[in-house]
Order: C-alpha cells, then sequence, then structure tokens
C-alpha cells in the first residue's frame, strides 16, 4: 500500500504555484517595460484630436497637488477642457486651481462649486455636480493625485473613435513622496497589483477600469443610465466599466502608464487604503480574491518550502525566489528586492483581514463594500 505524504505534496503544489505565477508577472513586467521603451505607435489624427473634457473630482490640497494638475494644463491637444469639482468653496483645493487658471490663461479651465449631494459616494456626487459644466462629447475621468505626460489626452481618447469602444483605461505606477512606508506603498502598485492586471489582460480578462483614468463618450455615460447609476457604488470605476460592457461595448487597456503618489507615513494609514482596496477587490470577485494568496509570492514559498524541504521543494523555492526578485527590481528598482519578502507578508495579513469586514474607510467616511447589483438589462449585439 503507498502511503502518501500529504503535507509534502501540499508544499510542493504551492511552491510550484507560487513560483510560476512570481515568473509570470516578472515577464509580464519585462514585456511592459520593454514596450514602454518603444517609440509611441501613431494614431489616427482626427481620433486623437476631437474635442475632450477632463472631469476631475478635488477634495482638499493634497501633496503635490498643483504640480499633478499642471501636467493636464500642458497637454499635446487641439481643443480639450478641464472642469475641476468641489463640495465647498472653503476647500483648500480652490485656491489650487485658481493658481492655475493665473497661471494657464490659455487653457480652458472651469471650477464647479456645488454642496448638492447625491448617493453615497462623495467622488460619483461631485462629478454628477461636475458634468453639466462639461462642453465636449469626449469625457476624461482622472483621480486627482496623478501625473500624466504631454500626449496623455491624445493617446486615451484616440481609441473612443471607435463607435464599439466603451472605456479606455489606464494603469497608473506609484511615485512615494518619501522613504519608508510610502515606498512600500508604491510598490503594492508596481510590484503587485500592475503586474496581476497585464497577466489578467493577456489571457483575455477585460474586467477592470481604473479610476487613474477612464474616457468615455457621453452617449456611453447615457447608455449606463449616467453618474446617477454610479452615485451608490464604492467601486465606481470598476462599475462604469462592467456596465457598458453588459451594452456588449469594448474596455480598452491604453499603452499609457500614468503616475499617481503614495503619502500614506504610517503603517496605519498605508493599512487603512490598502484594506480598502482589498475589501473592494473582494466585493467584485470573492471567489477569485480567495485564491488571492497564490500571488503574495514569499510568504507561499517559504511555506512549500516547509512542508517540503526535499530536494525538489528547494528547487521551487529558489526558482520562485529568483523569479520574485526579478519582478521586484524590474517594477521598484533594486532596492525593492529586500523589500519584497516585507510587502508580500503585509499583503497576505491584509487579504487576511479583508476576506471579513463590509465597512471601509475613504476621506473621512465609513462606506459599505457591498453594491447593489446594477438594473440595466443585458442587450445583444
Amino acid at each position: 500500500m503507498i502511503t502518501l505524504d500529504w503535507p509534502a505534496l501540499t508544499g510542493g503544489a504551492l511552491s510550484a504555484v507560487a513560483a510560476s505565477y512570481a515568473l509570470l508577472a516578472a515577464i509580464a513586467t519585462l514585456r511592459a517595460r520593454r514596450a514602454a521603451a518603444l517609440p509611441v505607435a501613431s494614431q489616427d489624427a482626427r481620433a486623437a484630436s476631437a474635442g475632450a473634457t477632463v472631469l476631475k473630482p478635488l477634495c482638499g490640497a493634497e501633496p503635490l497637488l498643483y504640480d499633478n494638475l499642471a501636467t493636464f494644463c500642458r497637454q499635446q491637444h487641439p481643443s480639450y477642457q478641464l472642469v475641476f469639482g468641489v463640495r465647498d468653496a472653503n476647500d483648500p483645493a480652490v485656491a489650487v486651481v485658481r493658481q492655475l487658471q493665473a497661471d494657464y490663461p490659455k487653457c480652458d479651465i472651469a471650477l464647479a462649486i456645488d454642496k448638492n449631494t447625491h448617493g453615497s459616494n462623495p467622488k460619483v456626487s461631485n462629478l454628477i455636480n461636475m458634468l453639466p459644466h462639461a462642453r465636449h462629447d469626449r469625457l476624461v475621468l482622472a483621480d486627482s493625485d496623478i501625473a500624466v505626460p504631454p500626449d496623455y489626452l491624445a493617446r486615451v481618447t484616440a481609441p473612443l473613435g471607435d463607435a464599439t469602444t466603451g472605456v479606455v483605461t489606464c494603469l497608473y505606477r506609484g511615485r512615494a513622496v518619501a522613504k519608508g512606508w510610502p515606498q512600500l506603498g508604491a510598490q503594492f502598485i508596481d510590484d503587485w497589483f500592475a503586474p496581476s492586471v497585464r497577466i489578467a489582460h493577456a489571457g483575455g480578462s477585460r474586467s477592470f477600469a481604473f479610476g487613474a483614468t477612464i474616457a468615455l463618450r457621453r452617449d456611453a455615460l447615457q447608455a449606463v443610465g449616467g453618474f446617477e447609476a454610479l452615485e451608490d457604488r464604492l467601486a465606481d470605476d470598476y462599475w462604469l466599466g462592467e456596465l457598458t460592457r453588459r451594452l456588449k461595448l469594448q474596455t480598452v487597456l491604453s499603452d499609457v502608464v500614468v503616475t499617481t503618489d503614495v503619502t500614506e507615513r504610517t503603517l496605519k494609514d498605508l493599512w487603512r487604503h490598502e484594506l480598502r482596496w482589498m475589501r473592494t477587490i473582494r466585493s467584485l470577485n470573492t471567489a477569485g480574491f480567495a485564491f488571492t494568496f497564490i500571488t503574495f509570492s514569499w510568504p507561499m514559498l517559504l511555506l512549500g518550502l516547509i512542508l517540503n524541504h526535499a530536494p525538489l521543494g528547494w528547487m521551487l523555492f529558489a526558482a520562485g525566489a529568483i523569479a520574485r526578485s526579478l519582478q521586484a527590481a524590474t517594477a521598484a528598482g533594486p532596492g525593492a528586492i529586500l523589500r519584497a519578502p516585507l510587502r508580500d507578508a503585509l499583503l497576505l495579513a491584509e487579504w487576511a483581514a479583508a476576506l471579513t469586514g463590509s465597512r471601509v474607510r475613504w476621506r473621512q467616511q465609513t462606506l459599505s463594500v457591498h453594491d447593489a447589483q446594477p438594473l440595466l438589462p443585458e442587450r445583444t449585439p
């Protein structure tokens, strides 16, 4: 009778899966880095130059706010408008917008100040108040804490010339405002989130849309029920993409990668921010989230080695460690190799905490992660 060593088999399987994912992540990151070094492909000039309005909801004077918003004032685009929105006339962001209007007088900049509240999502409520100020039918939603290259607007709006396109979205890289915890937070984006999206995209998935950038036509927004359809949803960016996909419109992942600031200087603040992300991901894909642990390479490789420390176990551990280190260095620089074990351990702890709980903190508000299912019916092509 053959007796199976279940711990060793489990450890070997865990190491193999973790090492395989680390290798895929490293390959995806290397490909993205090489693609970024290539010349930008030429685009249809007419599609890239059609009028566009950028909607930027604001709340407070975030670090580097002026610098980030100024990158939108320097776009190489013949016809575009910037609409900034706040709820309170005393919001510190108002002074930043006024300064931009003074410094960039040729840029079409509008400021919407409206205290009316719509639903439970403050960002969406702001967007509802801002939309009447938009002059163009191509709309670009962009978070307040991102910086973009000069050709950003032309490139992200060009795919909207295809009537089958629903939304265009962008990946983003983290920019730590200081050493320490902000660096670890940036590594969350560059070293874990972005590779997972690239792997899913390479596998054919289009079930995403990111708040860093969502570009869409006004008719597509109206077809899904406007911003009002999102006013009670925490994951408003995801649902904007999902609702357009339910109309059989395509989601396009742009080759533009924007930059977002990582400002959390304490473990408490970083934990709160990343736990919100984790619980939001869980709310959108519970089954997939349950298996996310395989992406936390270092803890899984170590656990696999503990369960199976035979020569094969050591080989799998070594292969996974090399792939994970390559991934970290490529995504976030050589220093990220030393931070990777802590980064993965923190991810595992956040994942475990996110398996329970239904509330998150966002901009001084407590919100539920349970979005109601949209009532929009499916439509055949």
